[in-house]
């Protein structure tokens, strides 16, 4: 029971992905590698939903002009 939450929020990275990003130019605009979407794809598989989605808007927090760039994994 507690995956179907974490499939939903899997999905929805998914199509930001697939429909959204491209729209926006993709990775192109990412400050950040891995981009935002598959660091927070990559801490809701290692750390649960709540987590893991904690984690990535932290992250989105930090990309913004000063707020750092370049490689950053999940811990």
């Amino acid at each position: 029971m507690r995956k179907i939450p974490t499939y939903i929020g899997l999905w929805l990275i998914w199509c930001y992905q697939r429909l959204i990003s491209p729209a926006f130019g993709g990775r192109a605009v990412c400050r950040f590698t891995p981009t935002c979407s598959e660091y927070t794809k990559t801490a809701i598989l290692r750390y649960g939903l709540l987590r893991g989605t904690v984690m990535g808007i932290r992250r989105i927090l930090r990309c913004r002009p000063g707020g750092g760039f370049g490689f950053d994994p999940v811990p």
